[in-house]
């Protein structure tokens, strides 16, 4: 874990939408860095597109979990 200096106007953009989403501000910050990361990795797929390929990213780091742990 790190720190990341980001603006005072962004921190209350993401303050915002993280009560809008029901999120902390972390998880927040989180979902909008992964979401960039994979429009830049993906520029061709659409909004809904890259959102179901980070809930399959996230469903899938949960089935590694699990196996881990057996």
């Amino acid at each position: 874990m790190g720190i990341v200096k980001i603006s005072d106007e962004l921190h209350e953009e993401i303050r915002k939408a993280s009560q809008m989403m029901s999120r902390s501000i972390n998880a927040q910050a989180e979902f909008w860095i992964k979401m960039g990361l994979l429009a830049e990795m993906n520029p061709n797929l659409t909004y809904n597109e890259l959102i179901r390929k980070l809930l399959l990213s996230d469903a899938e780091s949960v089935r590694e979990l699990i196996h881990e742990q057996n």
